[in-house]
């Protein structure tokens, strides 16, 4: 099945690149230049957002914010912003992965390729993981503890998601961010340390079982 891509740019040169390349490469491109008809245009179901992050009126990070709990596909920015602060707000509204203006043209195209793969092998996972009182569905992408609901980000499950189904394994903060980002995440992995302390802060408001272990030096992994 043909793949569809939400590219939204309000520069009409980039935003027929996007489409240019993409459909080559076998992709259906849907084009928008604002967020207004980003919200129009989720009808279509597209399969991954590339999103610009300095859109007129309705920024890129105000669109994401808006959208995320309404779409589960991956949310990819464009920008030209390399703040640390903005890097980690975007992903706590929801974003995937950064791509930094100008980019490369096939770099880009390698980074959708990654994050639409690991969504197929998402999609394709039907499990549970049951430790004691904490169970975590991978298909519904929920985690529970004594029946009560823990609110994770996309981000967030994703890590929880990749350690958890490796109990035991030490991951270091590069192979983590590599792993959940699904492409090259080398010079950003330093925000891993930032999501796994907010994923340990939402366990402990339930309980005081330290499922996270760091492995000073190297690493984390799940215990149990």
């Amino acid at each position: 099945m043909t793949k569809r891509i939400l590219a939204v740019d309000d520069e009409p040169g980039i935003l027929q690149l996007l489409k240019d390349y993409f459909e080559i490469q076998g992709y259906e491109v849907i084009e928008a230049s604002n967020g207004t008809q980003v919200f129009e245009k989720l009808s279509q179901k597209p399969d991954l957002i590339l999103l610009d992050v300095n859109l007129p009126g309705i920024d890129g990070f105000e669109v994401c914010k808006m959208i995320r709990d309404h779409v589960s596909c991956p949310i990819l920015f464009l920008t030209a912003k390399v703040e640390e602060a903005d890097r980690i707000r975007g992903f706590h509204l929801g974003g995937d992965d950064y791509i930094l203006k100008p980019f490369s043209i096939d770099e880009l195209g390698a980074r959708v390729e990654a994050h639409l793969r690991r969504e197929e092998r998402k999609n394709e996972k039907k499990a549970v993981k049951i430790q004691g009182p904490l169970a975590i569905h991978y298909d519904e992408r929920s985690v529970y503890y004594n029946g009560r609901p823990i609110s994770f980000t996309r981000t967030e499950f994703n890590i929880v998601e990749l350690l958890s189904s490796n109990s035991g394994q030490v991951f270091s903060k590069d192979q983590v961010y590599d792993r959940v980002r699904g492409y090259d995440g080398s010079g950003d992995s330093s925000i891993v340390t930032e999501h796994i302390r907010r994923i340990r802060l939402k366990l402990f408001s339930f309980t005081e079982k330290p499922y996270i272990e760091t492995v000073w030096g190297v690493g984390y992994k799940w215990i149990g």
